[in-house]
């Protein structure tokens, strides 16, 4: 993906490691997604094999990510992708020679797949009593947030999300937006990604449901 216009230089420290995240992806290609984020900038400093629809120069929203000076590996943890699917993530601490925290290789691997093979070993194997829901360690991530949002919408319906026609692609944004999704600053420019559109058409919907809006 091409990096946006106001993206940041990363860290130069960080670059030994996109060869990491390159090799980890290849290896484990296609159901795994690396991702490296330069805790200096805030920002996605390189992705291989990206799935989840974030390029260099996207935000990595790390605001409340949970772990302190000593942390190593972090996770595994779950989070939901933008079509859906079920990913099984850790993070890795990345640091400099003198032991500082530079950023975060995180490894984002889809087990959707095996979700049905569970399904079948559940039906003959008693599972344990269900937990709650681990809350994400990415507490500010709005990304997960519309995925989430996302995911629901389609299910309810019995969609697929790049199979929706104009109608459905338009009820959903308009679901997106009374949902508060568009508040982030680049949170219409990955939903529009996330629908296949260009963001014109995007900001042309968000117009139109506001002026309709704007009737009633």
């Amino acid at each position: 993906m091409t990096p946006p216009d106001d993206f940041q230089t990363h860290t130069p420290g960080l670059t030994p490691f996109f060869a990491v995240a390159d090799g980890l992806a290849a290896l484990h290609a296609p159901h795994v997604e690396a991702v490296v984020h330069d805790l200096a900038t805030g920002c996605v400093a390189h992705i291989a094999n990206p799935m989840s629809q974030r390029g260099p120069g996207d935000p990595s929203l790390l605001e409340g990510f949970a772990w302190d000076a000593s942390s190593r590996v972090i996770g595994p943890y779950e989070k939901i992708n933008w079509d859906g699917r079920r990913m099984k993530c850790v993070s890795i601490v990345l640091r400099d020679g003198a032991g500082d925290p530079l950023g975060l290789l995180c490894l984002n691997t889809d087990v959707s797949g095996l979700d049905a093979v569970r399904r079948a070993l559940d039906a003959f194997l008693a599972p344990a009593a269900p937990q709650g829901e681990v809350a994400s360690l990415f507490v500010a991530d709005w990304h997960e947030s519309v995925n989430r949002l996302v995911a629901a919408w389609t299910a309810e319906r019995g969609l697929v999300l790049d199979r929706l026609d104009r109608a459905q692609r338009r009820a959903l944004i308009a679901e997106l937006q009374r949902r508060g999704a568009f508040e982030a600053r680049r949170a219409p420019a990955y939903v529009a990604r996330l629908l296949g559109v260009s963001r014109a058409t995007l900001y042309g919907e968000l117009a139109a449901l506001r002026a309709e809006a704007g009737e009633a």
